[in-house]
């Protein structure tokens, strides 16, 4: 690559991560504002940063009411500890039921497991509004409505096709002399997946658990749908149906409290993310 490819290259990397940047730099700045500033200055920048309405969010009811707001009646750690509950929960649930899936579509091949495994990819596919009567009536049945064990049930659904898909295409193609070895050694076939073949499938792992990440933390939809009870709804939910007038800025400061430290976990293992994707595509091509 010539010396002016490499600065057109460098450029267009610069413009995509000012793009992909830009959006939580703007939801920064307008946490940080008063109301003052906020109607009579720019939306791009703050100049007196004032960290009042991160203060009022975490004091919920018992923050001053300005003007015509109304504050959330549910303590906003509260919305905190269920979202982090239903994440950690969405996320485990998934990778589990998703392990088991993928090695025995990926190395014990039961018969039909090609098709089996297309069906599943196929059904992520379906649009989610369409599932939420069958979705509620089915966890009314098991008297899981209005619960966070339901959300976490759900969220799982919804990431599991896709996780199978990746890790069954990786287990796939790992070469069989691997376990076969563990085998001679006397280890039983659960034995050689623990020791072996999970520590290897580390970062297809964690694509699929920021994967699953990602399901959760961008859907409002079904959590309002689900949860109905403000103590059990989580930040996405919660926020959604709280009243605000022309002093959103609250909402938005709790919208940045709750996707800084996703985004940062992100972030920290975007490495493993794009290895994992990378080992999975490459070992089931």
């Amino acid at each position: 690559m010539s010396h002016g490819g490499r600065w057109r290259h460098r450029l267009l990397l610069a413009l995509v991560a000012l793009y992909s940047v830009f959006p939580i730099y703007f939801i920064t700045v307008q946490s940080l504002k008063t109301p003052a500033e906020d109607v009579f200055g720019s939306p791009l920048w703050v100049t007196d940063p004032s960290f009042e309405n991160y203060a009022e969010l975490f004091e919920g009811a018992e923050a001053p009411v300005r003007g015509f707001v109304v504050r959330p009646r549910v303590p906003y750690e509260r919305w905190l500890l269920n979202s982090a509950a239903v994440l950690a929960g969405s996320v485990v649930l998934t990778l589990t039921c998703a392990l088991a899936a993928a090695y025995a579509l990926g190395r014990l091949q039961p018969p039909g497991w090609r098709w089996w495994r297309r069906a599943l990819f196929a059904s992520y596919v379906i649009p989610h509004t369409v599932l939420f009567i069958p979705l509620y009536q089915l966890l009314v049945a098991l008297g899981l409505d209005d619960s966070r064990s339901a959300l976490t049930i759900v969220y799982s659904t919804m990431a599991l096709p896709f996780c199978v898909w990746l890790l069954s295409a990786y287990y796939q193609h790992l070469p069989r002399e691997i376990e076969e070895s563990a085998f001679v050694e006397g280890a039983s076939r659960t034995a050689a997946f623990a020791r072996i073949l999970l520590p290897m499938s580390r970062n297809v792992l964690v694509a699929a658990g920021l994967f699953t990440v990602g399901t959760v933390g961008q859907d409002f939809m079904l959590a309002s749908v689900f949860l109905l009870d403000p103590a059990k709804q989580t930040v996405a939910a919660g926020l959604g149906v709280m009243d605000v007038s022309l002093e959103e800025l609250v909402a938005v400061a709790g919208v940045n409290v709750a996707a800084v430290p996703v985004m940062l976990l992100c972030a920290g293992l975007a490495r493993g993310y794009v290895r994992g994707l990378t080992a999975a595509m490459v070992e089931g091509s």
